[in-house]
């Protein structure tokens, strides 16, 4: 892809009140979220992946895909309470470099919370000079509409050789800040640095680090004053089928369904087909 609030509205995951209220796949939508966005498991958002997977249409062409993961994952934090999540979407690519999507996962971040989907919709414009792929666009992160949490971030990013730098920045939200929060323009932000190499017979390899920062961090994360945090994670991945492993520098927050201090172990499987 692809998600925690202490404010007076609805929270989404928040470690300490998980009671109420409340992407990595190998392709920028994992997590832009976990296995999340189209092939599962890939340590935040890989733009590398994201580039090199984006097809160079002759005219224009719409594609979808579908997946399966253990855990879905977004920037190192479980999404499902550490569940299985089953995920898809469908984009357009033209050969102008524009793209724009949909795609959607289940979610969960406490046995009785208010969560159940994730909804996103993207654009941007993708292409390659001189032998640096680039990447920049708009993502909507959408979710139940009791939450009232629906945010969205711009994005960018560049490659070269295998590693990637890309920064999302948020841009708005739906959700009320608290007192000395700042919700606005920019205040937060995500930024990651992945490496992908292909190892044994056509199996990559993604290697991945990530920082998240702002107010929004905490609300939609942690609601415990946790507003920044760093993750990491190694991915394996051949024909669809993903194994990662990933992590945070988070402290032991007690006992949860979320467990967001330990290492993750997930696999995954997700299939692309022209429509």
């Amino acid at each position: 892809m692809g998600i925690n609030f202490a404010l007076s509205s609805p929270k989404k995951k928040t470690q300490t009140e998980k009671t109420n209220y409340n992407k990595f796949e190998f392709d920028w939508r994992t997590h832009m979220k976990t296995s999340t966005k189209r092939t599962i498991l890939a340590a935040a958002i890989s733009s590398a992946c994201l580039l090199t997977a984006m097809p160079s249409y002759a005219e224009g062409e719409f594609t979808a895909n579908a997946g399966a993961t253990s855990n879905y994952i977004w920037r190192g934090l479980t999404q499902t309470v550490n569940e299985a999540a089953v995920q898809g979407g469908i984009d357009y690519a033209h050969e102008s470099g524009f793209y724009a999507g949909t795609w959607a996962s289940n979610v969960s971040y406490a046995s009785d919370d208010i969560y159940s989907y994730e909804h996103d919709v993207y654009f941007g414009y993708s292409g390659e000079s001189d032998g640096i792929a680039y990447d920049f666009g708009y993502l909507y992160y959408n979710y139940d509409a009791e939450a009232e949490f629906d945010f969205a971030e711009i994005y960018g990013s560049v490659g070269m050789g295998g590693v990637s730098v890309t920064v999302y920045l948020l841009a708005h939200t739906e959700a009320d800040e608290a007192e000395g929060q700042d919700f606005g323009f920019g205040q937060a932000y995500y930024a990651s640095l992945d490496y992908t190499t292909e190892i044994l017979n056509g199996t990559e390899l993604t290697l991945h680090a990530g920082y998240h920062s702002g107010d929004f961090v905490d609300a939609f994360n942690f609601g415990d004053g946790t507003d920044s945090y760093a993750d990491y994670g190694v991915t394996i991945a051949k024909d669809g089928f993903s194994f990662a492993v990933t992590g945070t520098n988070l402290d032991d927050v007690g006992a949860d369904a979320l467990d967001n201090d330990e290492l993750k172990f997930t696999v995954g499987y997700s299939v692309d087909f022209e429509l």
